[in-house]
C-alpha cells in the first residue's frame, strides 16, 4: 500500500489535521506538503516525507505524489478561477502519479444551484471535475467554522453588544475547525468509503441568535443579534477593512480573515436555508461526537479563527 498525502499542512486545517494523522498512522505512511521549507521542517525531522508545492503551478505536482495512494486536498484560501485552476492542477498532477483516491475539503449543499454563497461555485468546480476524470473520491463537505464566528462573537462585544449580520433566522450545524480536520484525517486513513459525499455538521442545528446565546451563557456576556440586510453587512465589513474578495488586502490579525463576498453571500445561503444540511456523518467517519458550540464558548481561547495562511503566488 502506498502513502496518504496530506496538503497544507501550513495552513490552520491542514496543520491541525496533520496532527490528528500523525496519532492515527505511522509516519512512515504520510506524505506531508506545503508552500515552505519551513513549515514542513518540524514534520521532516520526524522522519515523514515532505514536498514544497504550490498548486498556481502544476510543475513538480506529480514527483511529489508519486509515493501517494491517496491525496487530500485542502481547499485554497482564495476565491475563483485562480483557486480553479489551482485544484485543477491537483487533480490532474494526482491522476498522472496514479493516485487511487483523492478526499477533498467542500462546502454543504455545494451542489445546489441555487446556493448563493460565492464559495460554493468552486467547490463544486473541483467536485465536478473530480468525477469527470473518474477518480474515486471522498467529498467532504463542511458545515461553516463555529471558530469564525466565536471569534466574531467577541469583536461585536467590543462594538457594543449588537451583533448585526444578514443570517436572520437561517439555521446552520456549526462545526470546529478541529472537528474538520479530524474528519480529513480519518477520511484518508480509511479504506470504507468510495465515491462518497459526506457532510460534516456540528452537532446541533441552530440559528445565530441560538448562537449568541450559547456565548452569553458560557461568558456573562449580554450581546444581543440584529438581522440587517447584505448592502449593511457589506458595510460593517468595510469600516473594518475587510477586503471585498480575495484578492484586496488583509490586515495582519484580522478578526475576519476571509473576503466579505464570501462572508455575506454565505450569509445569505444561511438565511435562505441553503446550509441547513444536519446529518451524523461525522460521527459515522470518525467515531467521535462533534464539539458543541457551548463547550467552544466554555474553551473559547482554543477556539478563534486565527491567521490567515495563504501564500498566494
Amino acid at each position: 500500500m502506498g502513502k496518504l498525502l496530506l496538503t497544507g499542512v501550513d495552513g490552520n486545517l491542514g496543520n491541525q489535521a496533520a496532527e490528528y494523522l500523525l496519532d492515527l498512522v505511522e509516519k512512515d505512511k504520510l506524505i506531508f506538503c506545503a508552500y515552505s521549507e519551513a513549515a514542513l521542517k518540524k514534520y521532516a525531522d520526524l522522519g515523514i516525507e515532505t514536498h514544497v508545492t504550490n498548486f498556481n503551478h502544476k510543475d513538480g505536482l506529480a514527483e511529489a505524489f508519486a509515493n501517494a495512494d491517496k491525496v487530500a486536498l485542502i481547499s485554497m484560501p482564495f476565491v475563483g478561477a485562480k483557486r480553479q485552476n489551482a485544484h485543477k492542477n491537483v487533480v490532474d498532477a494526482a491522476k498522472e502519479a496514479g493516485v487511487q483516491q483523492i478526499i477533498y475539503t467542500s462546502l454543504v449543499n455545494a451542489a445546489d444551484e441555487s446556493n448563493p454563497s460565492v464559495e460554493k461555485i468552486d467547490h463544486i468546480f473541483t467536485e465536478d471535475y473530480i468525477n469527470e476524470i473518474g477518480m474515486d473520491h471522498i467529498f467532504l463537505r463542511n458545515s461553516q467554522y463555529a471558530e469564525a464566528m466565536v471569534t466574531n462573537y467577541f469583536t461585536f462585544v467590543k462594538m457594543g453588544g449588537v451583533m448585526q449580520n444578514n443570517q436572520a433566522d437561517g439555521k446552520m450545524a456549526y462545526i470546529s475547525r478541529k472537528d474538520c480536520a479530524k474528519a480529513v484525517a480519518h477520511a484518508l486513513s480509511t479504506d470504507k468509503y468510495h465515491d462518497a459525499v459526506l457532510n460534516i455538521n456540528g452537532p446541533e442545528l441552530m440559528t445565530i441568535t441560538d448562537f449568541v446565546n450559547y456565548g452569553n451563557a458560557a461568558t456573562g456576556n449580554n450581546v444581543t443579534y440584529q438581522a440587517i440586510s447584505d448592502e449593511e453587512n457589506y458595510a460593517i465589513f468595510d469600516a473594518m477593512g475587510v477586503p471585498r474578495t480575495t484578492e484586496g488586502a488583509f490586515k495582519k490579525d484580522s478578526e475576519a480573515p476571509f473576503s466579505s463576498e464570501g462572508m455575506v453571500t454565505f450569509g445569505e445561503a444561511i438565511r435562505l436555508g441553503k446550509m441547513d444540511n444536519f446529518t451524523d456523518d461525522f460521527k459515522l467517519l470518525t467515531g467521535e461526537e462533534a464539539i458543541t458550540v457551548k463547550y467552544m464558548f466554555e474553551h473559547s481561547d482554543e477556539f478563534q479563527v486565527g491567521e490567515r495562511h495563504s501564500e498566494d503566488k
